[in-house]
């Protein structure tokens, strides 16, 4: 099946000259003189990709591409042409989805790379499902899928906000295309010196970042330039938080500019506890992937305990608590069982032996946010270090992190840890 192109361009000899070169390069080309005559082809299907000029009599080609995107139209890479625009009408074009700008007189060989690139993005920016059943299959999960779809059909970034441990990774992963780049965003000099080096290893491919309230004011500011230039290189930009943004605005801790964007492209995942009808589902899901049968080992009452609990930890608690069902003994998993698992205040004679979760000191709540949560998280690592010995894949099982996340979690709260490896390795990009 030939790659089809359209010119949309009021010069005449702009329209022959560019259709002469790509049907030259094997492309099929249909052509239109101004906006009306793009619609009229619109309405009949769409191009691989289109070439649309700034300036014409009936409309200019920001206004029709802005038309495209908000009835959802915008499916294929555009690449805008122009003879006398100004800087700000490419930013704006870009921004509102273009994949690149020509200025004219355009050069061969630039308009060939330039097409070459936008056709290899494609793919990416088409995608137009997402399969979120790894969070869930209630009408709260079918929310959150049709408003990602949106957001992807529409080629913008996403920002995915909720309480820790509601499923970034898993809800990124599903909006990532396979067998492309996969790239874990993290701070450090890399992001501020050389970000166009990180959308080049992400070309074409998913840019992920955790946590964006890890990152420093210098290293927002940077992602809000790879943002900007994020569809020149066929890169999906998913960031998360679970922390309130806006407060960490007001804190001074979060760059505005980076929150005002975010904020137009935000999704929130649910938290388990609003979708009770989820936790039996996402049981029988995992355990059937690591140990099929394993949920016949709980007793009614331990099963009816794991259904009815809040799960603050959200999907990562119940992971974790599952996979110790799972790995942990071959007898009947009863409440007495779970009871520590689950951080129960109360202990029982069944239970009197095993090892408590720490209690959070009263100190931590006459701390700011950020410091509390800090505190916090450095008592619970410094606990689960030495409860299993500094053995860092049970440690990253039990926290629900990735071992690259957990790695740069203990740096940043400067607790002392061994690892065999001395190198952090982030995730391959192919």
């Amino acid at each position: 099946m030939q790659t089809e192109i359209w010119v949309i361009d009021d010069e005449v000899g702009i329209r022959e000259l560019l259709s002469e070169i790509l049907e030259d390069e094997g492309y099929i080309v249909r052509v239109a003189d101004c906006a009306g005559a793009a619609r009229a082809l619109r309405a009949e299907g769409a191009p691989s990709l289109a070439l649309l000029d700034i300036w014409m009599p009936d409309s200019d080609g920001v206004s029709l591409l802005k038309e495209w995107k908000a009835a959802g139209q915008l499916t294929f890479p555009v690449i805008m042409l122009s003879g006398h625009a100004s800087v700000e009408t490419a930013v704006e074009a870009t921004r509102i989805g273009a994949f690149d700008f020509l200025e004219k007189p355009i050069g061969l060989q630039k308009l060939i790379a330039s097409v070459q690139r936008a056709l290899k993005a494609a793919p990416t920016q088409r995608r137009a499902a997402v399969d979120l059943a790894s969070l869930g299959k209630t009408a709260a999960v079918a929310d959150v899928q049709a408003r990602l779809e949106r957001l992807i059909n529409e080629g913008r970034p996403v920002f995915l906000s909720g309480e820790a441990g509601s499923g970034f990774t898993e809800a990124a992963r599903a909006l990532h295309v396979p067998d492309t780049p996969w790239v874990v965003l993290e701070g450090g000099h890399r992001l501020i010196s050389s970000p166009l080096e990180v959308l080049e290893q992400a070309r074409n491919g998913t840019l992920f970042c955790e946590e964006v309230a890890d990152l420093t004011r210098s290293e927002q500011k940077s992602l809000v330039f790879i943002i900007t230039r994020a569809p020149q290189y066929g890169v999906r930009i998913v960031c998360a938080s679970s922390e309130p943004l806006a407060q960490l605005v007001n804190e001074g801790a979060v760059d505005n500019n980076l929150y005002q964007g975010f904020s137009k492209m935000m999704v929130v995942l649910p938290p388990l506890r609003t979708r009770p009808d989820d936790i039996p589902y996402l049981m029988e899901q995992f355990t059937a992937a690591v140990s099929p049968g394993a949920l016949e080992r709980l007793s009614p009452e331990a099963r009816t305990m794991l259904e009815t609990n809040a799960w603050p930890g959200n999907l990562v608690q119940l992971q974790s608590v599952l996979s110790s069902v799972v790995f942990e003994g071959a007898g009947q998993v009863l409440p007495a069982h779970l009871q520590p698992l689950l951080g129960e205040a109360r202990a029982s004679a069944a239970n009197a032996d095993a090892k408590s979760a720490p209690e959070i000191p009263i100190t931590f709540l006459d701390m700011p946010l950020r410091e509390a949560r800090e505190a916090f998280e450095k008592v619970y690592f410094e606990n689960l270090l030495s409860r299993e010995s500094f053995n860092m894949s049970k440690i990253a099982e039990r926290a629900g992190l990735e071992r690259t996340h957990l790695y740069r979690k203990l740096k940043q709260l400067d607790i002392k840890f061994s690892r065999r490896s001395g190198i952090i390795v982030e995730e391959p990009t192919t």
